[in-house]
């Protein structure tokens, strides 16, 4: 049986056992993926992971309780221990307090969305890696397939997404501490993207051969590619962007929420669902807008609401969770080839990592750099540089000394794959920030 069907007769069966006066909400997520960890450009590990589970909340009046329980897809198999886990939710429910902030969807909105699946045959994934990585020290995941989520309650409301994507994140060693690091995501495979792709690492690779240029701490002027955005941006997504962070105070843009500080008007960023590879229903039933426009020109504009924030404050759901799933940067007009022209004398960085707050008043943010990073001049790279800390404000990155974004942008997918494959996706162009604190 399809699994929209199973889950549809799960559903319905689940709903007819209800007693007078309960609500049942469920939840439904699956994936049928494949996954090939590469070494020395050579298969060294293959498998594949099919799994389903559904999440159940047993409502009646404020009082809830929730279980969820993995599945084997077949319906005789697959009853007899969800209507026990159901029993046992009932008989816990009257001992949990009322929680004022529960929130779910009585709307009865139904939506079905059934993306197509355009992967290739892993054959022919094995094929294009080996073929373009041929010579290469190469080591990386390849991650895709078929990806499934659900709602239903027992007031009828019926909604269904599946999609297939990929992601394949791979570095190129080159010797003690120098690789280069690349990803490549997406929902179609294309040969000659990764063959591009897969140029532009031998170029990097060719420039760790030289003697890496020795940095004092200082200000440089930067290019940030989006895999460095990316890291930071994953950090401000945790309590940069949410209602309950903003009401509350603690979220790292309190100022510019307060409209104490702005950013260069170039800046305009989204949760942008439509953009990703996210449904366009959340967890409780509620339909999310096509766009939310988290800052505009600069200027703060809205938070992300969750059901729970939206009881508590009374402003309407336009999320799922208060960490953006499917962030947006708008492009600016900067050239990608003319990066190494505007950088004039400054520094190539490819990625981050260690990133944290320093400063969460000042947004703050404390991290090293990784993986290549060039030291440019003359609009040439020359050089690798060492590992460096930096320790810069986000206001005066993406504000005073923000010199442009990049027209090109990057699709990166999360490569997360704890309990699941993860859905939350970015779409970046790359920065060029001037006055760029390197500190150790």
């Amino acid at each position: 049986m399809p699994l929209r069907e199973f889950f549809y007769t799960l559903a319905d069966t689940l709903t007819a056992s209800l007693h007078s006066g309960e609500v049942l909400t469920l939840y439904f997520e699956a994936e049928d993926s494949d996954f090939i960890r590469f070494n020395r450009n050579q298969v060294r590990q293959a498998g594949s992971a099919q799994q389903l589970e559904l999440s159940l909340d047993l409502i009646a009046g404020y009082r809830h309780a929730t279980g969820r329980c993995h599945l084997v897809g077949d319906l005789k198999h697959d009853l007899p221990p969800i209507q026990s886990l159901l029993s046992v939710l009932r008989e816990q429910r009257p001992f949990i307090p009322e929680d004022p902030y529960l929130f779910y969807a009585t709307g009865g909105y139904n939506t079905e969305t059934m993306e197509e699946n355009d992967l290739p045959l892993m054959e022919v994934v094995l094929k294009d890696v080996a073929t373009a990585a041929a010579g290469l020290d190469l080591v990386g995941l390849w991650a895709g397939g078929r990806l499934y989520r659900g709602f239903a309650n027992s007031l009828g409301q019926r909604n269904w997404y599946s999609t297939s994507n990929f992601n394949f994140d791979w570095s190129c060693y080159h010797c003690g501490d120098r690789a280069v690091k690349s990803q490549y995501a997406g929902t179609e495979w294309d040969s000659a993207h990764l063959e591009q792709k897969m140029q532009g690492v031998r170029e990097q690779l060719d420039l760790l051969h030289r003697p890496a240029k020795v940095l004092t701490p200082g200000r440089y002027r930067v290019y940030l590619a989006p895999t460095a955005l990316m890291e930071i941006f994953s950090l401000l997504g945790w309590s940069g962007f949410g209602l309950k962070n903003h009401r509350t105070q603690q979220t790292p843009l309190l100022k510019m929420a307060q409209g104490k500080r702005l950013l260069h008007p170039l800046v305009n960023l989204s949760e942008y669902p439509r953009g990703g590879v996210v449904p366009c229903f959340t967890e409780a039933g509620f339909q999310k807008p096509e766009q939310v426009r988290l800052i505009t020109q600069g200027a703060y504009q809205d938070c992300l609401v969750s059901p729970r924030s939206s009881k508590e404050y009374g402003i309407p759901v336009n999320a799922g969770s208060e960490i953006p799933q499917s962030l947006d940067l708008a492009p600016g007009r900067l050239r990608m080839d003319e990066v190494c022209e505007n950088l004039e004398k400054g520094i190539y960085i490819n990625n981050l990592w260690y990133s944290n707050f320093s400063d969460l008043n000042e947004a703050r943010i404390t991290g090293m750099t990784r993986y290549a990073c060039f030291w440019v001049e003359g609009d040439q790279p020359q050089a690798p540089i060492n590992v460096m800390r930096f320790d810069e404000s986000w206001y005066q990155m993406f504000g005073e000394n923000l010199l442009g974004l990049t027209a090109e942008r990057e699709f990166l997918l999360d490569p997360n794959t704890y309990e699941r494959r993860s859905l939350s996706s970015f779409r970046l162009p790359g920065a060029l920030v001037d006055q760029f604190t390197l500190t150790l």
